[in-house]
């Protein structure tokens, strides 16, 4: 079944985009803006363009792009097709780019040559060349200004302007249905290959609806700032909500904080979403005591330890942040703390699921009984936004779901008796100390009261008696601590089990950018703290 321009089906992205053409600005992007109807007008003409070189219904498409409507653009299109969008995170290199466009089977890949100096084309000529002949053809975006960039591709595989794409005649057939698979994200990969977890049209539609109405996107005066990559779930989620409610979405195609606050001001934006240091970075950018009156949402992450108190430094200036939960599995933005909730409940992870219908419960780690509300265990969820499958894993598949259909998130949390849950940590990084579980956050809360510490992670490392903590501070700007102070302060405030074997001085902590911010590897960590406690790890030997 084929849909006309006239005709379309609801529970499809195309449905959901077209739903929208009688309203007004639907994209604003380095001063231009587009209507929901031009921009449906040139999705359909970006399908053609598409279709003409072969891509069709389950065709793979991987999109190595920034924020930018040409990303927009593309993803309807494949949508139209039936085609999957596989999104490629703009700071990926040539391993990364060619194990998943190769896992993946893609048909074309779509990339920003002059993106920010990025040296992309290299990047490709570092790709195996059996790899890039698996490809049908690139797709080779460019914006004004930016000159001449010649042909980027490869020796040997065809180039495609995007532009191209956009002068077709419009497509008028719509080859999508609900149960059409239309996404793959990459998980956060550590040593292993990345998985691919795969969505399909009404999982995506019917999410994006639930996020318009949990976190405003439906209201008449909504504007959103898109700031956050369309290449992660966080920042694509906020998007498909923001088309959902039918709102203006402003977009960046890279965070920069006196840019964003000045948008901000421009179109009197009301809702953004990303990380803390996001928010941290907005409120630096003036002395005014509320530098951005409208914007009254803010679904934040909390990725640095270090920004304990943003949630009350941003309510003091006028800022409501609330913490959310999300997975590429069961989606971004998942679930949200309400913005009238108290500071200290709304920078936990989790809140209430924006869908009405969700299920969440904790199951113990060990017994695997069912934790009862209030009691920590490994969060199972079941709820419309879960994936379909791991894309050609069906064995990590199976390992994820249990016997009655709820997914293993692989995080430590409780469910509460309204419906809500709190997010705590993964589960791998809890650590069992002295026979108790412990939440390494908590020992990391009691650290950053130091005066000198400006950050904290605490990891668990092997002994001969078992797990041991070890923790990891950075010092504030000119302060001074050695471990003895450090374990000093912990040693008067914590219950002994507790109580770190080591307290490591570091400079900064290894991190790593993924779509949704920048991630600290705590693998590595429990990698240096294994190493640096030497023979104490090995021998059983204390170091108290």
């Amino acid at each position: 079944m084929t849909m006309t321009e006239t005709n379309f089906d609801p529970a499809t992205v195309p449905g959901l985009l077209a739903e929208q053409r009688g309203g007004g600005s639907a994209l604003i992007y380095r001063g231009r803006k587009w209507s929901y109807a031009e921009l449906e007008e040139l999705s359909r003409r970006v399908a053609a363009g598409l279709r003409a070189r072969g891509v069709g219904p389950g065709d793979r498409v991987g999109i190595w792009l920034p924020n930018c409507p040409a990303y927009v653009l593309l993803y309807f299109a494949c949508a139209r097709l039936g085609a999957v969008a596989v999104a490629v995170n703009t700071r990926y290199r040539s391993v990364e780019v060619q194990d998943i466009i190769g896992r993946a089977r893609c048909k074309a890949l779509a990339f920003w040559p002059g993106f920010r100096g990025i040296d992309f084309a290299g990047t490709l000529d570092d790709v195996d060349p059996a790899v890039l002949a698996r490809l049908g053809f690139l797709i080779i975006h460019g914006e004004e200004g930016e000159g001449a960039l010649g042909n980027p591709a490869p020796e040997g595989v065809e180039a495609v302007a995007f532009q191209a794409l956009t002068d077709a005649q419009a497509m008028e057939e719509d080859l999508s249905t609900p149960e059409s698979q239309c996404n793959i994200f990459t998980t956060s990969g550590t040593t292993k290959a990345p998985k691919f977890v795969l969505h399909k049209q009404s999982v995506i539609v019917r999410h994006a609806r639930d996020v318009a109405r949990g976190f405003g996107y439906d209201a008449a005066d909504a504007r959103v700032l898109q700031t956050v990559p369309l290449c992660g779930v966080f920042g694509f989620n906020q998007y498909l909500g923001t088309v959902a409610g039918g709102a203006s979405s402003v977009m960046m195609s890279a965070f920069e904080a006196e840019e964003a606050a000045g948008l901000i001001r421009e179109h009197r934006i009301t809702h953004t979403c990303g990380a803390d240091d996001m928010a941290d970075r907005l409120l630096a950018v003036s002395d005014e005591a509320r530098p951005l009156p409208s914007l009254r949402h803010f679904a934040y992450a909390k990725f640095n330890a270090a920004l304990v108190d943003i949630v009350e430094r941003a309510e003091a200036r006028g800022l409501t942040l609330c913490g959310v939960y999300g997975s590429s599995e069961v989606q971004a933005l998942f679930s949200v703390q309400p913005a009238d909730a108290p500071a200290d409940q709304r920078k936990l992870g989790g809140g209430i699921p924006v869908a009405a219908e969700a299920s969440i419960r904790a199951r113990h780690p060990e017994t695997g009984e069912v934790q009862p509300h209030g009691e920590p265990g490994e969060l199972e969820i079941k709820a419309p936004s879960v994936m379909v499958s791991y894309d050609g894993n069906d064995e990590a598949t199976r390992a994820v779901f249990t016997e009655d259909g709820y997914f293993r998130t692989g995080d430590l949390g409780y469910s509460c008796g309204d419906g809500s849950f709190v997010y705590l940590s993964r589960a791998g990084d809890v650590l069992r100390l002295g026979g108790f579980l412990v939440n390494p956050a908590e020992i990391e809360a009691h650290l950053l009261t130091h005066e000198a510490v400006g950050g904290c992670q605490v990891v668990g490392a092997e002994t001969g008696r078992g797990t041991a903590a070890v923790a990891f501070v950075t010092l504030k700007p000119g302060a001074e601590a050695d471990e003895e102070r450090l374990w000093g302060h912990c040693k008067g405030a914590l219950a002994g089990f507790k109580v770190p074997a080591r307290v490591f001085v570091i400079d900064a902590f290894p991190t790593t950018e993924s779509a949704n911010g920048t991630k600290i590897q705590r693998g590595k960590l429990r990698e240096m703290a294994q190493r640096w406690l030497g023979k104490t790890a090995t021998s059983g030997g204390g170091t108290r």
